[in-house]
């Protein structure tokens, strides 16, 4: 059995990959609108600030920073992915469910990784910002629009043409 182990850091940032079970599903794009609920209920909840964040149809990429004292990133992601669950369950359009009878949507866990310093959260705001380009989803990342990529835009952090147009492998971002 593979134990997994998490680092807890209090105010601490956080890189997350969270993923659909169904890699050709598109449910997270198709039923943007209830994503972006979901977390806006989260955060109302338990705060959270989202420091960067793509939504690709079947994965999401975000980086959170939590509040001082505060280490639970797993409790945000659970009530992320339950209320996005439960709202596609009202709607009828739920996807298969597990022999133990929950929902197949999900993969069960998400990756994460503890942001060390201020190069490592540069890289991994420059990764979340390049995916769609890296999935072949644009060829320029500003043409992604469920991005935080606008966001650093309109708050001059980013110009409007950053990365032009690019291949993957023009970048140095994400883990080493």
């Amino acid at each position: 059995m593979v134990r997994y182990r998490r680092n807890f850091v209090p105010g601490g940032s956080y890189f997350f990959t969270v993923t659909l079970a169904d890699r050709k599903s598109s449910a997270l794009v198709d039923q943007i609108d209830i994503l972006r609920s979901a977390f806006r209920q989260t955060q109302s909840k338990q705060p959270f600030a989202i420091d960067a964040i793509v939504i690709l149809p079947d994965h999401l990429h975000a980086m959170f920073t939590l509040p001082t004292g505060d280490s639970d990133f797993p409790g945000r992601w659970r009530r992320i992915k339950g209320y996005f669950s439960t709202r596609l369950i009202v709607l009828g359009t739920a996807e298969k469910r597990r022999r133990n009878g929950d929902l197949a949507l999900w993969q069960r866990r998400f990756w994460e990784h503890t942001i060390r310093d201020d190069d490592d959260f540069a890289r991994h705001v420059d990764y979340i910002h390049l995916n769609p380009v890296k999935h072949g989803l644009v060829s320029r990342v500003r043409d992604w629009p469920l991005s935080s990529f606008q966001r650093y835009v309109r708050e001059d952090l980013l110009p409007e043409d950053w990365a032009g147009d690019v291949a993957d492998d023009q970048f140095d971002y994400g883990e080493r």
